[in-house]
């Protein structure tokens, strides 16, 4: 019988920590940027929304070099006490969080009724939230169909469970050739999403959003197939990336990697806003997600880093789960603020929004510190019968 050991954590890639930071920090700036875009095409770091396959790779990758070569000392149980250890607690904190902040978007228009929503629906919606278990449609109490209608940006955990759960139960037994295979039959759900390709006639209703990835959070047919799309190559490319272990060095692989992410991140909508060339940034997002994320991950896998730079590796690497998974209740205040107040200066807009970054980084670190940090310890002690080895 396989004793309960919390195994220790292996030695951390801090290149891919920081990445992670800035793609969480790039993520708010898209969100606060978003509140004021008059549509997908003229939105101020366009391509913003690509951070969540970007994690995606990010987090394939890691799971392969923490857990691939353990599965002998731990049981798939053990595997999702940890997964839960170091995902949920941080989940349940911006669930509260956006609880917290509910009724504080009542006066945005594409918030219907949300004032009128009854205490008790309210926290049937909370407790379900709590648990990562995903609401459906009829229960929709912002009006935006989300998963989570009280912290929208945890839509992407739904499926990063999912696929913690996948390589658990069976895709951890794949060989590299079988992984292989299944990556690139990912990679052509890929590029039928980006090509606008209606195989099962469910992306029509996504008009504002074609020859993107962007989608994921609901429960309707198209937003699931756009979320499994944006699952499967991200993640078990990531996977099959670490078991390859082909890694590239690059002298100052953090920067070049950071100012990669920021170009792709904040290129322009590639076509403009002539739906006759509106392929062309499916193309650009195509190139994206199969190519230039695995690179960026195998660079920044492979290099070093010291001094100043493992620091700032640090801190990026710390607050960007708690960062991502607890700003977007700010980004409902921010939209209902902006609303409300349409005739204030642009400089106090400015300001609003400014203030809210700043905000939002306080409130992850403070999350981080004084709630995820003390919380995971004492879960490690509570599910675990021995102390970590």
């Amino acid at each position: 019988m396989m004793t309960n050991y919390y195994l220790a954590s292996k030695p951390r890639y801090e290149i891919l920590d920081g990445l992670r930071g800035v793609a969480a920090v790039l993520v708010v700036m898209f969100h606060l940027f978003e509140t004021y875009s008059p549509g997908v095409p003229y939105q101020i770091i366009n391509h913003g929304y690509l951070a969540v396959d970007f994690f995606f790779v990010l987090s394939g990758f890691v799971i392969g070099y923490a857990y691939d070569d353990r599965w002998s000392r731990m049981t798939t149980w053990q595997f999702c006490k940890r997964r839960l250890i170091r995902l949920h607690p941080m989940l349940m904190m911006g669930t509260l969080i956006g609880l917290l902040f509910f009724y504080f978007g009542g006066d945005h228009p594409d918030f219907a009724g949300l004032t009128d929503t009854p205490v008790g629906l309210t926290m049937v919606v909370f407790l379900l939230c709590l648990v990562m278990y995903p609401v459906p449609t009829s229960l929709d109490i912002r009006g935006w169909g989300e998963m989570n209608p009280l912290n929208g940006a945890t839509w992407s955990l739904f499926w990063e469970y999912l696929a913690n759960i996948a390589y658990a139960l069976f895709i951890r037994r794949f060989s590299k050739t079988v992984l292989t295979l299944f990556v690139l039959c990912s990679a052509v759900l890929t590029v039928v999403l980006c090509l606008n390709i209606d195989v099962f006639g469910w992306l029509a209703a996504r008009d504002y959003a074609q020859y993107t990835v962007i989608g994921g959070w609901s429960l309707t047919p198209d937003q699931l197939q756009i979320g499994i799309t944006r699952l499967l190559y991200p993640f078990f490319c990531g996977l099959l990336l670490s078991r390859i272990g082909r890694l590239i060095t690059v002298k100052g692989g953090f920067w070049w990697c950071s100012l990669a992410i920021v170009m792709l991140f904040a290129m322009p909508r590639v076509g403009g806003d002539n739906p006759e060339n509106f392929w062309m940034n499916g193309l650009y997002e195509i190139f994206c997600i199969l190519i230039a994320f695995p690179l960026i991950v195998t660079v920044g896998a492979g290099s070093s880093t010291k001094g100043r730079t493992s620091a700032i590796n640090k801190f990026l690497g710390d607050i960007s789960y708690p960062l991502y998974v607890t700003h977007y209740p700010l980004i409902y205040w921010q939209m209902s603020w902006a609303t409300t107040h349409k005739d204030l200066p642009v400089n106090t807009h400015v300001f609003v929004a400014v203030c809210i970054f700043f905000l939002a980084i306080g409130i992850a670190y403070a999350s981080l510190k004084l709630y995820d940090e003390p919380a995971r310890e004492w879960l490690k002690h509570k599910l675990f019968s021995k102390k970590a080895v």
